[in-house]
């Protein structure tokens, strides 16, 4: 039998998924991280971006997407903390669209560098263009 790990994936409101795994896959702030039953401690930041959890064989694949957060790993357990998190069906390309629109559009007006509207933009656009990256990973996977 495959050694396994406790993952643990929490949103600002919610839970949004408990149960056994023996691999995950992470964007971490220097680079996507693998991570396998029993890896070396460590706590790090995520990036906006997909969270798999799964069986090495596949068999058995979730997909969610953070928009940020923190992970701390443990020899036997993973634990992601981020202010939102969505699983994968969840996603809405249109809605992704739109909101990377609006936030082109606010960072292309010189008016707004210096308002708080700027920085929640570039937010925006980072997390959305995410959304959009996993959704079209996940339509080629399906293929």
């Amino acid at each position: 039998m495959a050694a396994t790990m406790q993952v643990e994936i929490v949103g600002a409101e919610k839970s949004i998924f408990s149960g056994t795994a023996e691999f995950v896959v992470v964007r971490a702030e220097k680079g996507e991280l693998g991570i396998l039953p029993r890896h070396a401690p460590m706590i790090t930041r995520l990036e906006p971006g997909a969270v798999r959890v799964e069986n090495k064989d596949g068999s058995d694949r979730k997909s969610f997407f953070v928009s940020g957060g923190m992970i701390e790993i443990l020899p036997d357990g993973v634990t992601v903390l981020a202010d939102t998190v969505l699983r994968a069906e969840d996603l809405d390309e249109k809605s992704a669209q739109e909101a990377k629109d609006r936030a082109k559009q606010i960072l292309s007006d010189p008016s707004r560098k210096m308002g708080p509207d700027y920085a929640q933009a570039r937010t925006a656009l980072v997390e959305a263009s995410a959304q959009i990256r996993m959704i079209q990973r996940i339509r080629k996977e399906v293929r």
